[in-house]
């Protein structure tokens, strides 16, 4: 059976999506370092799954997005931070 080939839409006719660079809150504020208890800065990050936010979604740089995982783990071993959400 063979696919159905005559819904191509080409590249030129496609609708382009402007989007607005996302910038980074910490290189904003000009943050040095990330730490682990400071729990308002890092419960925004967190969804309500109690998942790390990706940074194409936070819009974090590589840098920042690193060492703010390394902080929620910190807190989340030391009980700042729930693992998961609470039921």
């Amino acid at each position: 059976m063979a696919r159905g080939t005559g819904n191509k839409i080409s590249k030129s006719t496609r609708k382009k999506t402007a989007f607005t660079q996302k910038i980074c809150r910490f290189c904003a504020d000009k943050v040095s370092s990330i730490v682990f208890y400071d729990i308002k800065s890092l419960k925004p990050l967190i969804s309500e799954r109690g998942k790390i936010v990706p940074s194409r979604i936070s819009g974090n740089c590589a840098k920042h997005q690193r060492e703010l995982t390394t902080a929620i783990k910190r807190a989340r071993n030391i009980a700042l931070l729930s693992f998961s959400e609470a039921n």
